[in-house]
């Protein structure tokens, strides 16, 4: 084994610049959806000096006045539904932290209203729903940035350095997933009136997304997919689920993409062996191991390591870890980057124009896994 310098210098990793300025009016943001992941949103907001969070809405009567209660947020004002909220105030921004079957309806509203939104992931649920958040966002010319973290990752950002820089040559198969032994999360997770999506969506999302953004988002063809729900209906493993547990908690598909490429993918919240895999790039010059989590938290599970030849000398070549720099963790860089982009009329930092695509996918899955066949997937222009 080789660790070649030559190599490793081609892929130095960049600083990200986490000094936000209070400079000038401060950002009027707006929650829709108080609930667990919601907490990162106004802990992040908060330390932000350019923003001030005016207004939240949520569907259960006081729980957004105990939300901004317990989180030290004054001055805020509260409404029973996303839409009273739009109606009433003047908003520059909103984030979306509602279950997945509201997302679209959420969003799209907001974007009626002429308001910027970070949306939550997954982008939805359906791909139709998909098609309609991107036809909202054209006709209001406001950005919709999908809370995908991971990808401010240095580590994340090397793996697309790594595929961009050409080292890899031609890519044509990649097998990639993740998830977890045992790692069901209850609450409207597990009911499709309101996740719509499992695993599939909860975590998968951030699979797919992986992979596909290191590639160029490349567009899906087909899918064959497969999902079961074997231990969120057991009462052996999650007795507490069993009664009201009608989502997936494993998916598994083989998809077709343009420029020939294959993707291999399978995404557990829960499974008997630690890993179904780690994630392998496989290219015409060489492979890039990505290995995985014990649970999805957003990085890689420890150094990669690049397959190549070198002067006609099979070589592997291990990438290090890039330790986390900076105060900004991964959430805030996320948050940071929609701010800046409404501030300055910029492009969304994570969007529709690629996520449309992760969304297609999971659909697919979906779609395929109840035809029980592969399908062509098919996104309306």
């Amino acid at each position: 084994m080789a660790n070649n310098d030559a190599v490793l210098s081609q892929f130095t990793p960049t600083v990200y610049d986490d000094a936000p300025k209070a400079e000038g009016k401060k950002l009027r943001v707006g929650i829709i959806g108080t609930g667990w992941i919601a907490e990162s949103h106004i802990q992040s907001y908060k330390s932000q000096p350019d923003v001030e969070v005016v207004a939240m809405a949520d569907l259960i009567p006081g729980k957004a006045e105990k939300f901004a209660e317990r989180f030290g947020v004054e001055g805020v004002h509260f409404y029973p539904d996303h839409a009273s909220m739009l109606d009433n105030e003047e908003l520059d921004a909103v984030s979306v932290c509602t279950y997945n079957r509201t997302h679209a309806v959420c969003t799209i509203d907001a974007l009626k209203h002429g308001v910027p939104v970070l949306l939550e992931k997954p982008m939805c649920v359906t791909i139709e729903e998909a098609v309609e958040i991107r036809k909202a966002e054209a006709e209001s010319g406001k950005i919709v940035s999908v809370g995908f973290q991971p990808r401010f990752d240095d580590n994340m950002k090397m793996i697309k350095k790594i595929v961009q820089s050409g080292t890899l040559g031609d890519i044509y198969y990649i097998q990639t997933g993740g998830g977890r032994r045992r790692g069901i999360p209850g609450s409207t997770f597990i009911e499709d009136k309101t996740a719509g999506l499992g695993a599939l969506g909860d975590i998968g999302c951030y699979s797919l997304d992986m992979v596909l953004n290191a590639i160029g988002y490349p567009k899906p063809l087909t899918v064959s997919g497969y999902t079961s729900d074997f231990f969120g209906k057991s009462t052996k493993y999650y007795p507490q689920f069993a009664d009201r547990f009608n989502v997936d908690d494993f998916a598994a598909a083989f998809i077709r993409l343009e420029g020939g490429i294959i993707l291999d993918f399978r995404i557990a919240w829960a499974m008997h062996p630690d890993t179904p895999g780690d994630t392998i790039i496989f290219g015409k010059d060489g492979a890039l191991r990505i290995p995985s989590t014990d649970c999805w938290n957003g990085t890689v599970g420890g150094p990669m390591k690049l397959y190549h030849d070198v002067c006609g000398q099979q070589t592997e070549t291990v990438i290090p870890i890039i330790e986390a720099r900076g105060k900004m963790g991964l959430f805030d860089q996320k948050i940071r980057s929609f701010l800046d982009a409404v501030k300055t009329g910029g492009e969304a930092p994570v969007p529709t124009s690629q996520i449309i695509y992760n969304q297609a996918i999971i659909d697919g899955i979906a779609k395929s896994a109840r035809a029980g066949k592969e399908i062509e997937i098919v996104i309306p222009e």
